[in-house]
């Protein structure tokens, strides 16, 4: 469903709005029923639900691709609402099965609070530090999943409090719940931890591939011939990299975001000598392009697998003749990546003569793409835009320097229009420069 804010605010919502309806209903049901019966159920049915939640995901987001925020919180609603409400009733029969001596209420209350909190906080560094890195996502369901129906089970044999007939019917459920987990495909190649990515041929081209994350056409790449430039953004781009030094003099280049590595081996190709820093943030896609996209690292290309905005620390002052931004969260340029304080370390890496180029999505009103315009004004004295004129497509590219720039930057301009910073500054007029304060990037990129 991609990785936007919204989204992310749907699962939270969900889950939050699950936590508190089943804490609600669980513990009216404990003081209406016996705790431990209810308890072996909870689980038992918490783990089962659980089980549900990849192959639902996988089943439906398809369906409702390009739905939007409604399409993410309806997924999000049928998969993850039932576990987490049924789940959270547990805290509350807990409760009522410990809760024997009024005059010790405090105790106990505080007592599983702390427990509830603390379990909170393992599944959460467990989660990050060690489940995500380490084993695909729907292995990890899986396993809680049936470790959930396993301590049902055990508890409802131990306290003697189980139906046999519910028990082996959730079982079967859970059963057939793991067999569809391991049996529904994945739409991606590769699950890392930010993206559902895949690497596809082109039918039009024998040696053209195509790097796909989640549903973005992101890159570009031919096997045998890396001064192809399939996309018409990355054209525009290179020609303003080529321009920046005449001839075929070689240039030292940072690259904020890896995907397929299309501009940094084109610029290997083009200019024999060339150096490049690659800060990728997704160490999986830096392997799956090794491994489907013919990516070789050395002295000349290097790759920095880390956040740009931490990395980018790393690099020496007036290092760079060019920082290329092309990196992205699901459409959007990532908002830490979009800031006035991004752009100062921008400045500093780059040489006084130096090309900042990024590279702007922006399907609505424009919002996003004139703020950035206004963060790049505010921070450099010349800056172009580049895009096409009429029916445009979604990149526009922005240019900034402390140096001149020519009335066009390079040969690779067919079908594109510039814009010099007079039109640039009247395009961007009522916008204000993004900040790490203020940089709503998702919600400008929506607005129309």
């Amino acid at each position: 469903m991609g990785l936007t804010l919204e989204t992310t605010t749907s699962i939270i919502g969900v889950v939050l709005a699950g936590i508190a309806g089943g804490s609600a209903l669980g513990g009216r049901a404990a003081d209406r029923s016996d705790p431990r019966r209810l308890l072996s159920g909870l689980l038992l049915a918490g783990g089962v639900l659980a089980l549900c939640t990849v192959p639902l995901v996988r089943l439906l987001g398809p369906g409702v691709e390009g739905g939007g925020d409604l399409a993410a919180l309806g997924v999000a609603a049928v998969a993850l609402l039932p576990p987490a409400a049924v789940l959270s009733a547990v805290t509350p029969t807990v409760a009522r099965l410990e809760l024997r001596d009024l005059a010790r209420s405090g105790t106990v209350v505080g007592r599983l609070s702390a427990w509830a909190t603390a379990g909170a906080l393992a599944g959460t560094f467990g989660t990050g530090f060690v489940l995500v890195p380490l084993v695909s996502v729907s292995t990890s369901v899986l396993a809680v999943g049936s470790l959930l129906v396993a301590a049902g089970l055990a508890f409802g044999l131990a306290s003697g409090s189980g139906r046999a007939g519910a028990a082996v019917a959730l079982v079967t459920i859970a059963c057939g719940a793991a067999a569809l987990t391991l049996s529904v495909d994945s739409p991606c190649e590769v699950e890392s931890t930010y993206h559902c990515a895949t690497v596809t041929q082109d039918p039009d081209r024998q040696s053209g591939r195509v790097l796909m994350l989640d549903d973005l056409r992101h890159s570009y790449v031919d096997l045998e011939d890396p001064r192809h430039l399939e996309f018409e953004y990355v054209r525009w781009i290179a020609g303003a990299v080529a321009a920046v030094r005449p001839g075929d003099a070689p240039l030292d280049a940072v690259f904020a975001g890896g995907g397929g590595f299309t501009l940094p081996r084109w610029l290997a190709a083009a200019r024999p000598g060339s150096r490049s820093r690659v800060l990728e943030v997704d160490g999986d896609v830096v392997s799956l392009a090794r491994d489907r996209l013919g990516l070789r690292t050395s002295g000349a290309l290097r790759v920095t697998v880390g956040d740009a905005r931490v990395a980018v620390r790393e690099l020496a002052a007036d290092s760079a003749d060019v920082l290329v931004g092309d990196a992205f969260g699901a459409v959007a340029v990532p908002w830490h990546l979009a800031t006035t304080e991004w752009v100062a370390e921008v400045r500093r890496v780059l040489r006084p003569s130096g090309l900042y180029a990024l590279n702007v999505i922006d399907r609505g009103g424009l919002k996003l793409f004139r703020a950035q315009a206004a963060t790049l004004l505010a921070s450099f004295a010349h800056v172009r835009a580049v895009a096409r004129p009429g029916p445009r497509g979604p990149n526009l590219v922005l240019l900034a320097s402390d140096r001149r720039l020519g009335p066009w930057v390079g040969p690779a301009a067919a079908g594109a229009r510039t814009f010099d910073r007079a039109a640039v500054t009247r395009l961007a007029a009522g916008a204000e420069p993004l900040r790490d304060d203020d940089a709503p990037a998702d919600q400008l990129l929506s607005a129309r």
